[in-house]
């Protein structure tokens, strides 16, 4: 009879079913009790909680038993509760109809974590709302939401460019058969998903045998706890590039590789991260792989238009790899010329005009600034491309090093 008196008993949170939050917004909603006769009720309370949990299981054999490790860390980020009928000692009587119980509650103004699934541990965020009657098992209703912490990458961190080198002696049955190298860059480190990487690359085989150039987007999930570590690796994007021949090489200027629907980084939480990199690597048959790792960070917020560098990337950057030198800058500008800055009026005036000498008794009381503003207007140098102390032919040139 118990359980045929609620006719329904649900929770509604306000906003569309995909609603995305973040640090500081508001959580509302409404807990709808539709009853079939009067009840009593001890207390009606909503929970609102955000846990970032981390859990595996290792097991090693101690002679015959196998002995099992229990790894498990966990770290609430929020914890939120609501009386929506309080338990003062007294039981409340609802009558039978529809009853609606709205509430709300805010998010910290501390940086949360983004909401994740993953193979060894997650990071949730919830809504539970609890029935206590008397003589009656406690109802419960939980509704899970979304938390997205923003990742810009218009910052000046995630806008810089990322490049490296690799090379490797190959072996083959411990004898040298040439050497391959990598030199790659990127234009920035941070991307949002659904753009294309433009990879530059250059691969030099001097081995005798043919290599594979490719390049992948690899996402690294770690879990933490009691001190040990468990990671899951994940290839989410794949570029292969053209056989490079015996004693040839090869260059990618710009090779696109697209980033597929990911979840963003995440960097904040001590016991789960999410990482990307792009790996830019050659399969050299007969031995290891040479691997080049480039760190990527999968942000929330796209490149702004305006902030953004040229979109022909390719341009900025030579076929023999110079666009990993630091660019020499251009040589300066001369100054202007002395008849553009002073007239020919002033020209005379300071000429024909007699400087009185000047009184320093009242130096004190005048201001810094005055002084300043007298030599404001002075007129530069006169430029010349022509020494006007040139060194006479007859002398001997000194040694600078001496």
């Amino acid at each position: 009879m118990a359980f045929q008196s609620v006719k329904l008993f649900s929770l509604e949170l306000d906003g569309p079913e995909d609603a995305v939050y973040s640090s500081g917004e508001m959580i509302s909603g409404v807990v709808i009790l539709e009853l079939n006769r009067e009840i009593k009720v001890r207390a009606l309370r909503v929970l609102g909680r955000g846990v970032a949990a981390a859990h595996w299981l290792e097991n090693r054999s101690v002679g015959v038993n196998t002995v099992y490790n229990d790894y498990t860390s966990k770290i609430t980020y929020f914890r939120k509760r609501r009386h929506l009928i309080r338990d003062n000692g007294e039981l409340t009587v609802l009558s039978a109809g529809r009853h609606e119980y709205p509430f709300s509650f805010q998010l910290p103004e501390e940086t949360l974590v983004t909401s994740f699934e993953g193979k060894h541990g997650s990071i949730r965020y919830w809504v539970k709302v609890k029935l206590h009657r008397p003589w009656a098992t406690v109802k419960k209703i939980k509704k899970e939401f979304t938390v997205i912490e923003p990742i810009d990458i218009n910052t000046p961190s995630l806008l810089a460019p990322q490049a490296g080198t690799k090379e490797k002696m190959a072996r083959i049955w411990y004898r040298n058969c040439g050497q391959v190298s990598i030199t790659a860059k990127i234009d920035r480190k941070g991307y949002t998903p659904g753009e294309v990487i433009p990879v530059f690359a250059e691969f030099d085989n001097s081995t005798s045998r043919s290599v594979v150039p490719r390049a992948y987007i690899t996402q690294t999930q770690t879990f933490i706890a009691r001190g040990t570590m468990k990671q899951k690796r994940a290839v989410v994007a794949t570029l292969c590039g053209d056989i490079v021949g015996a004693r040839h090489r090869e260059t990618w200027h710009g090779r696109a590789i697209k980033i597929p629907p990911v979840g963003p980084s995440i960097q904040q939480c001590r016991i789960i991260k999410v990482e990307y990199v792009l790996r830019v690597c050659v399969d050299v048959p007969g031995t290891s792989k040479l691997s080049l790792e480039l760190p990527l960070v999968m942000g929330t917020i796209p490149l702004h238009p305006f902030g953004s560098r040229t979109s022909s990337v390719s341009s900025q950057y030579s076929v023999n790899m110079e666009w990993l030198r630091m660019a020499i800058p251009e040589q300066p500008e001369p100054p202007p010329d002395y008849s553009t800055v002073v007239s020919d009026e002033e020209a005379v005036q300071s000429s024909t005009a007699v400087q009185p000498e000047e009184d320093l008794s009242g130096v004190l009381q005048r201001s810094l600034m005055a002084y300043v503003q007298e030599f404001r207007l002075r007129p530069p140098p006169v430029y010349s491309e022509v020494d006007p102390n040139p060194q006479p032919l007859t002398m001997r040139p000194r040694c600078m090093t001496c």
